[in-house]
């Protein structure tokens, strides 16, 4: 048991290191399966690779979020691209609480609007897990009288997965006008992107804070081996600490004078950050993100990532031409309308930032797509 205990915390900590230096990778597994399915959906054709492309682009925009907070944002907003309305509620049980809404007239009555477990959707979704558009008689009818009823006549419940356990429920519709826009494929993806993503970050940050205590345990003389339950990092739940406002407004009594109170429940919940993977800085930036001002600082991280996400995704579309392009040593050429668009992307968001110094997509475009050898590129790459 005591040798156990000495190569517990030994495990856990490259179980960390693992998870975190392959998040990229991860990332992009996520996004090839998502591009996969895509492929082999009924009715796939060159005439859908446009949008195609943007679904998977949309994908990767939800695993830019460094937090809990930034990843569910991120599918809300994306989401509202796919479908006129879109909410998101946390569940806890058999009860579901709203968080966020997009496209509502009154999106935020959504915050704390509990659903009617009762409701045959609601029901149906939290118990069965079924993804399914519903009929306006198995909504909830107190959230059609509040916020109004889709002109369609249904809404669409999409269970959102974590650890095997409904965690949230997105609902979806077109809208109260006639011309409403519903994207049920777009919607389905996006949620199990964002779950799967979720659940890779939960498992990070498990796996860093095990550690530490695990080793401060050992350390303790006389200090009891660690039990088998403890032996696995054990998932941390996103949405451990919703609850609905009336439980939440109990409670904050017992603890008032430590502690503030959130004004939304469910932004109580998603108050904790999420790390979404390494952030190490690309070859020297003129610019060191260290000694930047913490805004900056974060300006510079989300940048290092986009820049890393279009690189990616350049790799991902365009696997023969880098391929061939690394081995002939003219990939720039190859490649010379999607850099350059790609590279105008990222100066449209960060060419006015404080994160311009780093030239990081630049830089990203020698390191992972010239593996750090210039001369692939070929002589008519820019520098």
């Amino acid at each position: 048991m005591k040798k156990r205990g000495r190569i517990e915390p030994i495990v856990e900590r490259v179980v960390g290191q693992v998870l975190d230096s392959n998040a990229a990778q991860l990332r992009s597994e996520i996004v090839r399966r998502v591009m996969d399915e895509i492929a082999t959906a009924p009715g796939a054709d060159d005439a859908a690779s446009g949008s195609a492309a943007d679904l998977a682009r949309a994908v990767a925009e939800i695993q830019l979020g460094s937090s809990q907070r930034e990843i569910l944002r991120a599918l809300l907003d994306i989401s509202a691209r796919y479908a006129a309305r879109v909410a998101l509620f946390v569940v806890k049980g058999t009860h579901a609480t709203g968080w966020q809404g997009r496209g509502f007239t009154n999106s935020d009555g959504v915050k704390d609007f509990t659903l009617d477990e009762n409701a045959p959707a609601v029901a149906r979704a939290i118990g069965d897990r079924v993804v399914a558009s519903y009929p306006l008689a198995d909504l909830d009818s107190r959230f059609l009288r509040e916020f109004g009823k889709p002109a369609t006549g249904e809404g669409r419940m999409l269970p959102l997965m974590l650890k095997d356990k409904v965690a949230a429920l997105v609902y979806a519709d077109s809208g109260t006008g006639e011309e409403g826009l519903l994207d049920a494929g777009a919607l389905e993806l996006l949620v199990l992107s964002t779950s799967a993503w979720l659940e890779v970050n939960s498992l990070r940050k498990q796996a860093q804070k095990e550690p530490s205590a695990s080793h401060s345990d050992s350390d303790s003389a006389g200090a009891a081996p660690p039990s088998p339950a403890h032996s696995v990092p054990a998932f941390n739940d996103p949405f451990a600490a919703h609850a609905p406002s009336h439980v939440m407004a109990a409670a904050a009594s017992a603890r008032e004078a430590s502690a503030p109170v959130a004004s939304s429940a469910a932004e109580t919940a998603l108050a904790e950050p999420f790390p979404i993977g390494r952030t190490s800085a690309v070859s020297t930036p003129e610019t060191p993100v260290s000694s930047a001002p913490s805004d900056e600082q974060d300006v510079h991280r989300k940048a290092q990532r986009f820049a890393r996400l279009l690189v990616d995704e350049i790799k991902l579309y365009n696997q023969a031409k880098v391929a061939e392009g690394r081995r002939h040593k003219d990939l720039y050429d190859r490649l010379k309308e999607t850099i350059e668009k790609s590279r105008a992307t990222y100066q449209k968001r960060y060419g006015n930032t404080p994160a311009a110094s780093g030239n990081y997509f630049q830089h990203e475009i020698i390191r992972s797509l010239a593996e750090d050898d210039l001369s692939i590129m070929g002589a008519n790459f820019r520098q």
